[in-house]
């Protein structure tokens, strides 16, 4: 393993902690039951108190054949230029919001991503984290 990476995980993990910590206490404040947006902007809002660096819809571009080609889709949050936040606010986490995910990670060339579920009476059974392995050590 690269000292890169070596490095960088503590970082990763410190900030994952972060989000959780940000998502946690945005959800204890305004519950189950809003729109996502109202959660991405609170979320947004929560993070930059703390001293992150928040990006908010983010453009992700697909490249094929060589070719850019926006195709409309956007990150919910990116933190620090290193973690893919994609909210959600449904009943149950499907294997098709984790397959986003991982696409949105594999598109932006991060390696790890959150996906947190607003929609439920404890947020800590509406956080799923997901890494990318390939290429983890560059």
């Amino acid at each position: 393993m690269s000292s890169l990476a070596v490095v960088a995980l503590p970082r990763v993990n410190q900030i994952t902690g972060r989000i959780v910590t940000g998502a946690m206490k945005v959800h204890s404040q305004l519950g189950p039951g809003l729109l996502e947006s109202a959660y991405e902007h609170c979320l947004a809002h929560e993070l930059r108190k703390e001293g992150l660096q928040v990006a908010r819809q983010v453009e992700l571009p697909v490249v094929y054949d060589g070719e850019r080609i926006d195709l409309g889709y956007r990150i919910d949050l990116l933190v620090e230029d290193l973690i893919v936040v994609e909210l959600k606010c449904v009943e149950c986490i499907n294997p098709v919001h984790q397959a986003q995910l991982l696409s949105y990670i594999r598109l932006s060339g991060k390696h790890v991503g959150l996906l947190i579920n607003f929609h439920v009476a404890h947020l800590r059974n509406g956080i799923k984290r997901m890494v990318d392995g390939r290429n983890w050590e560059k």
